[in-house]
């Protein structure tokens, strides 16, 4: 018997068959005019992705990056909660459900998953992309305006990734609070940049206060020890490169990273790490230097050398985010 296609493999190859039959201008073209327009100001009432070409373009480019974001911090929060695995799952303002195949990544078996989003072709093709995907069989497509006077169901798990810059401050206000009184767990992701992460912090300070606890990446739910306007809490995701990739950015690595913010908050029993690795590890001869955010709410570099024998091993091998100690 074969062995199961894993959610990640099943994604690449189905937004590689998206591409198929679309003209690789066409498909260059609406990537750079789509970028363009997310980066500008665009009125809330103009349709972004406006075409099923729209939608394949950016799928095809966005999708894996996303997936990878999101992947990383559900895999934080699921080390903070040893055991536990959701009942049910919306994705709010998921567009072409990226988010929901990095749950079926990090949780495998089905459970009730609601896709919110307010444009019909990213619905629609996010629909069309599940079908390769068995745990998301039963998965609900659902159109909905993203904002103030939004109505959740109840749900163990809900994810809002790289929704809240698309927000007035007023909606992302509105969108969270809705957010915590619908779940137990919610998962916000945002772009790595200093922007995504007020963002991200001015939703983990509303979580926080409607009694949620944080359970990654930080490990305390106290403030944010990094001074504002100093610096930003980040993180990067590995993600391989299509050919859609490298003609768009006209780039010839096979990988990227995509930065990212984020914040896992719940209403679950959580163990949250007794670190984590805020920056990328720098190894030199003999030691390893690591910059940690600690329970104690602060901020602080650490030398770990052969003398802490498997811990200097451990060290060697650790990533940008992950936990300190290893558990």
């Amino acid at each position: 018997m074969n062995d199961p296609v894993q959610p990640a493999e099943a994604l690449r190859r189905s937004l590689a068959e998206l591409l198929d039959g679309l003209p690789p201008t066409q498909a260059a073209g609406a990537v750079d005019r789509l970028i363009a327009t997310y980066r500008g100001d665009t009125p809330t009432h103009a349709p972004i992705l406006r075409d099923r070409a729209d939608v394949a373009a950016y799928a095809a480019y966005r999708m894996p990056a996303t997936f990878e974001a999101v992947r990383s911090a559900l895999a934080a929060f699921a080390d903070a909660v040893p055991g536990w695995a959701p009942g049910s799952h919306v994705d709010v303002g998921g567009g072409t459900g990226a988010a929901t195949w990095a749950v079926t990544d990090i949780w495998a078996g089905e459970r009730p998953v609601t896709v919110l989003d307010w444009a019909e072709p990213a619905l629609a093709l996010g629909r069309e992309l599940a079908a390769a995907n068995p745990a998301l069989a039963g998965a609900r497509w659902q159109r909905a305006r993203i904002g103030a006077g939004l109505e959740l169901e109840p749900v163990d798990l809900l994810t809002v990734s790289y929704v809240l810059n698309e927000l007035t401050e007023a909606d992302r206000a509105a969108l969270v609070d809705a957010a915590a009184d619908a779940a137990r767990s919610v998962v916000i992701v945002e772009a790595g940049t200093p922007a995504g992460y007020a963002r991200v912090i001015e939703a983990r300070d509303r979580l926080v206060r409607a009694g949620f606890r944080v359970a990654a990446p930080c490990p305390h739910s106290a403030a944010c020890p990094i001074v504002p306007g100093s610096d930003w809490c980040h993180f990067a995701a590995r993600v391989g490169r299509s050919s859609l990739h490298r003609r768009v950015k006209g780039g010839s690595l096979a990988y990227e990273d995509e930065k990212f913010s984020y914040v896992a908050a719940t209403r679950l029993p959580a163990e949250p790490a007794d670190a984590r690795v805020v920056r990328r590890p720098q190894i030199r001869k003999g030691q390893v230097l690591l910059d940690l955010c600690e329970r104690d709410e602060a901020l602080r570099r650490t030398t770990v050398t052969k003398r802490h024998g498997d811990l200097y091993r451990a060290a060697r091998d650790t990533d940008w985010g992950a936990a300190w100690p290893p558990r």
